[in-house]
């Protein structure tokens, strides 16, 4: 039994984790223990010099023989830079300013209906490298979701 919350039917429930120091079995027991079903790696490069377990060349064939799809989707990734014009100045992280301004581009947008038309089909987790995600850019994805209606558990 998946441990999240069942969402309305018909609507899902979109999970974020973050891979963290994690050892790889471990990572994939949290994954199957929430049913997922697709791994959407948020990461802007999908690489890691402390935990290359999670290296894009390593985990997707990880991935694969616990039964879990992976896609890397770099429209959602973050270290975003602020723009010189932006709104978004209250945020004191210049990091998250960035993807805050950054989540008002198309691009955004276009990677953003790409997560949510796969999770209308498969249970899915964005991934990132930080363990927490208030000190992470999926949690200005999970905001985005949820002002779309969109359930969003973080693991």
């Amino acid at each position: 039994m998946a441990l999240h919350k069942s969402a309305p039917q018909g609507q899902p429930v979109i999970l974020t984790i973050g891979h963290s120091t994690r050892m790889l079995e471990a990572f994939l027991d949290l994954l199957r223990a929430h049913r997922v079903k697709r791994l959407v790696d948020v990461r802007t490069v999908p690489r890691s010099r402390h935990n290359p377990q999670f290296n894009q060349d390593a985990l997707p064939k990880a991935l694969r023989h616990a039964g879990i799809a992976y896609i890397h989707l770099p429209k959602l990734g973050g270290l975003r830079h602020a723009r010189r014009d932006s709104l978004n100045t209250g945020w004191r992280n210049a990091s998250f300013r960035g993807f805050a301004d950054y989540m008002q581009t198309r691009e955004f947008e276009t990677g953003l209906d790409k997560l949510i038309k796969s999770a209308a089909r498969t249970q899915v987790a964005i991934m990132c490298a930080e363990a927490v995600p208030w000190r992470c850019h999926r949690s200005l994805i999970a905001d985005a979701l949820v002002v779309r209606g969109i359930q969003v558990e973080h693991v």
